[in-house]
């Protein structure tokens, strides 16, 4: 375990709650950097709200490792939904599984389902913190540790984990023997919606795992983080005409 790393990432948290105090907020998605920082954040004694989205198609070993970590740590996660009429006028207009069909349409499921909920809750903060790290994509790769105007969502973003390796996150969870995600013992890397998450094999990119069926030339995003105007468009004839997506 990298102990300098640990007491840096400490570091910005601590920093993080001395300069927004209860507008800090952590929207978790409960993957190996969830566990490592909900368990900093509960050794510090550090008061950040913990919040998960339920997109209404996330695997069933999500609310298993929600349960473990609300367990072990004495808390409650809060779990916030997407509106239920967009929802169902999106389900009634493509399909129950649009995504597959095209970009554009896997990214309004996304809209939907993540960014919206994740909008709604934002909006009585000014700050939040995020698991992602440089090593995860080539989109990450100059990643800072504060963000002080998010492109999304126009608040300032916190990511203590940002030159973590893999390795060191597992480091971390195997030392202090943290409760993690039951996926990752199968070979799931990154984890989402289940309908779009994958094990990947032996010497696969470890995002190879998320929305596999989209060309390689497509941003492996889904909005949280890097606005729609950003990620790459699908190639032509890639999407279905007459959509207005």
């Amino acid at each position: 375990m990298n102990e300098t790393k640990v007491k840096h990432a400490l570091e910005i948290l601590k920093q993080a709650v001395a300069r927004h105090g209860e507008k800090l907020v952590y929207p978790c998605s409960f993957g190996a950097e969830g566990s490592v920082l909900i368990d900093l954040i509960q050794r510090a004694g550090l008061a950040i709200p913990i919040v998960t989205i339920d997109t209404g198609r996330l695997p069933q070993e999500t609310f298993e490792a929600i349960e473990a970590i609300e367990k072990r740590y004495g808390i409650r996660v809060r779990i916030v939904f997407p509106d239920c009429h967009e929802v169902e006028e999106m389900v009634a207009a493509h399909g129950p599984n649009l995504f597959r069909r095209a970009v554009e349409l896997r990214r309004l499921c996304c809209e939907i389902r993540k960014v919206r909920p994740l909008a709604r809750v934002l909006a009585d903060y000014e700050a939040w913190i995020t698991g992602r790290r440089r090593e995860q994509s080539a989109e990450r790769a100059n990643l800072p540790f504060v963000e002080e105007d998010d492109p999304v969502y126009g608040k300032i973003k916190y990511n203590p984990l940002a030159d973590w390796t893999w390795k060191e996150v597992w480091d971390y969870i195997r030392a202090r023997e943290v409760p993690y995600h039951p996926l990752h013992d199968r070979f799931y890397h990154s984890i989402g919606c289940a309908c779009c998450t994958r094990p990947i094999a032996v010497g696969e990119d470890p995002r190879a795992g998320r929305w596999w069926w989209e060309h390689e030339d497509v941003a492996e995003e889904c909005g949280l983080h890097v606005p729609a105007s950003r990620i790459a468009p699908p190639k032509p004839g890639e999407g279905e005409q007459g959509e207005g997506i």
